[in-house]
C-alpha cells in the first residue's frame, strides 16, 4: 500500500460546513464592494519574482524570509507564488492600461502564500480580501476605504475592532527621519537585538515595528516621523482626520504604526482587536502612490487595504457572529428505487423554479427504510419532506410534510398535504417560503 499523503504544513483544507461559512463571508463582501463601486480583478498566483523585490523591498521580512520562490525549470524564469496582492494589481493595471480613461476602484480575494510558522488564524496558505483604489490623490479615497471597513464590520456584526492611523509622509521626509533614527539607535546600540541590529542601515523603520518588549522603552522614546512631516503631508493627514470625524469614527493615532512593505506613503491604518492574541491586527492597508514608478510604469496615486479571511472568521466565530448552516428547502423521500425515473424530473422541475432540493440517494440494495430517509431529512434541516410514494404518485400527486416549525410571517402548515405533480410552478414559491 502507498503512504497516505497529507496536505503541505500550514495549507490547508476547507471542508464543509466550513465552507459554508467562507461563502456566506465571499458573499456579503462582494455586496459590499457592489455598494461603493468596486469592481473585481483577478490575477495569477504566480508572478515574476522581480515584482515583489521591486515592489516590497528587497530587505523586508516577506521578501528576505517568507516567499515562495522557484525557478521555471523550462524556461529559467525566477517566480513567486504571490505573499501579497498590491504589487499584482499595480502590474495588471499597468499592463492592460486601466487607468487610461481615470481612476479605478477595484478589489480581488484569493489564496497568498508566505513560510512562516502557522499559527491561529495566520497559515503559509492563507486568503486575504483586498480593495485598492488607483488614481486618486485625494484623503476623501482613503477615508472611503476606512469607512468602507466600518461598514464590513457593521455588515458581520463584529464588535471591539479598533481603528488605528499614522502619517509615514513623503519620501524626502521619511530620509530626514532615517537619519535621525539611525543616529538615535546607534547611541543606544547596546540595547538592540540582533534584528534590529541586523536592520539599523538597511530598513531602520521597521524596528519600531518590533514585537520585543526589551527594547519597547527605547522604541517608545525614538524619533517620530510625524515630527518630519511637510505641511503637505500634514494637510492630506489632517484632512483625513476631518473626515473620520465627520462620519462619527473612532480612532487612535499611533505614530508606531509602520507597514510592513516599502511602497507605503502618507495615510497608513490598522483594524485591530485584542480577541485574536498576538494576531490582533484584521485589515491594514494605506496609501502608496510610488508604487506604480518601482515596477516600472508612470507614477499614479493609489490607497487600498486588505485583510485576513482566517482572521475575519475567527473573530466572527469567536463573537458567535457565523450564520447557521445553509439547508435545502425540501429533502425528497422515494420509498421505491423504481420510482427514481419519475421523481427525478419532478425534483429539477423544482430546482428551475428556485427550490433547494436534496434527493435521498440510495445504496445498491435500494433507497432504504423511511424510517432511515425521514431520519437523514430531518438532519439535513430542510423545511419540508416530499414523499413519493406509489400511491401518491398513481394519483399524480405528491405528499408534502413539514419538518420544522412554520415560520412566524406564514399561516400554519398542515400536517401533511397532496400537491399535483403537473402543477409544480403553482405550488414552487410555498416551497421556497415566499
Amino acid at each position: 500500500m502507498a503512504d497516505k499523503l497529507s496536505a503541505v504544513k500550514g495549507m490547508n483544507d476547507i471542508a464543509p460546513p466550513a465552507s459554508a461559512h467562507w461563502e456566506w463571508l465571499e458573499d456579503t463582501l462582494r455586496t459590499l464592494m457592489r455598494r461603493y463601486g468596486y469592481r473585481n480583478l483577478r490575477t495569477p498566483i504566480v508572478e515574476p519574482t522581480a515584482l515583489f523585490v521591486r515592489g516590497l523591498g528587497e530587505v523586508t521580512d516577506i521578501v528576505e524570509k517568507e516567499m515562495y520562490s522557484f525557478e521555471d525549470r523550462l524556461n529559467g524564469e525566477q517566480l513567486t507564488l504571490r505573499p501579497e496582492n498590491t504589487a499584482g494589481v499595480v502590474r495588471a493595471a499597468l499592463e492592460h492600461s486601466l487607468l487610461y480613461d481615470g481612476g479605478k476602484r477595484l478589489y480581488y480575494m484569493g489564496p497568498m502564500f508566505r513560510h512562516e510558522r502557522p499559527q491561529r488564524g495566520r497559515y503559509r496558505q492563507f486568503h486575504q480580501f483586498g480593495a485598492e483604489a488607483l488614481g486618486f490623490a485625494g484623503p476623501d479615497v482613503d477615508a472611503e476605504l476606512i469607512v468602507l471597513a466600518c461598514d464590513l464590520w457593521a455588515e458581520l456584526g463584529l464588535t471591539g475592532i479598533e481603528l488605528e492611523i499614522n502619517s509615514l509622509g513623503q519620501p524626502p521626509e521619511r530620509l530626514a527621519h532615517r537619519q535621525a533614527l539611525i543616529a538615535y539607535l546607534e547611541a543606544h546600540a547596546d540595547q538592540l537585538d540582533e534584528e534590529a541590529k541586523r536592520r539599523l542601515h538597511s530598513n531602520p523603520l521597521r524596528i519600531l515595528d518590533t514585537k520585543n518588549p526589551a527594547m519597547q522603552d527605547l522604541v517608545n522614546a525614538a524619533p517620530r516621523l510625524m515630527d518630519h512631516l511637510g505641511a503637505e503631508s500634514l494637510d492630506h493627514f489632517n484632512r483625513l482626520r476631518g473626515l473620520l470625524d465627520a462620519h462619527g469614527i473612532a480612532y487612535r493615532i499611533n505614530p508606531r504604526l509602520v507597514r510592513g512593505m516599502d511602497y507605503y506613503n502618507l495615510s497608513v491604518f490598522e483594524f485591530v482587536t485584542t480577541q485574536l492574541g498576538s494576531q490582533g491586527t484584521v485589515c491594514a492597508g494605506g496609501r502608496y502612490d510610488g508604487l506604480f514608478e518601482q515596477i516600472g510604469g508612470k507614477a499614479a496615486p493609489a490607497v487600498g487595504w486588505a485583510m485576513g479571511m482566517e482572521r475575519i472568521l475567527e473573530l466572527l466565530k469567536e463573537q458567535g457572529r457565523l450564520p447557521e448552516q445553509p439547508a435545502p428547502d425540501v429533502y425528497a423521500v422515494v420509498p421505491d428505487a423504481a420510482r427514481v425515473p419519475q421523481v427525478m424530473p419532478v425534483l429539477r422541475a423544482l430546482r428551475l423554479q428556485g427550490v433547494n432540493v436534496q434527493m435521498h440517494a440510495g445504496g445498491a440494495d435500494g433507497m432504504g427504510s423511511m424510517k432511515s430517509q425521514f431520519k437523514k431529512a430531518d438532519a439535513s434541516g430542510a423545511r419540508f419532506a416530499l414523499i413519493f410514494g406509489e400511491q401518491e404518485m398513481q394519483q399524480g400527486t405528491v405528499a408534502l410534510k413539514p419538518l420544522r416549525g412554520p415560520r412566524t410571517d406564514a399561516p400554519a402548515e398542515a400536517a401533511q398535504s397532496l400537491l399535483p405533480l403537473d402543477a409544480v410552478a403553482d405550488w414552487a414559491g410555498r416551497l421556497r417560503g415566499d
